[in-house]
C-alpha cells in the first residue's frame, strides 16, 4: 500500500467519524439553558433593531 493510499484511507476514516459524531450530536436536544440564552439573545437583537429604526 502506498503512502498516499494510506493517507487517503486515514482521511476517509476521519471524515466518516466526524460526520458520525456530528449527526449523533445533531439529534440530541438542546439543553434548556442554551434555549434560554438563545431566547435572550434573540430578544436583545429585536430590541436593538427596533431602536435603530426610529
Amino acid at each position: 500500500m502506498s503512502k498516499d493510499n494510506k493517507t487517503s484511507n486515514v482521511m476517509r476514516q476521519i471524515d466518516e467519524n466526524l460526520r458520525r459524531v456530528y449527526f449523533e450530536n445533531n439529534e440530541e436536544d438542546i439543553p434548556d439553558r442554551f434555549k434560554e440564552l438563545l431566547a435572550k439573545l434573540k430578544n436583545q437583537d429585536g430590541t436593538s433593531e427596533r431602536d435603530s429604526d426610529g
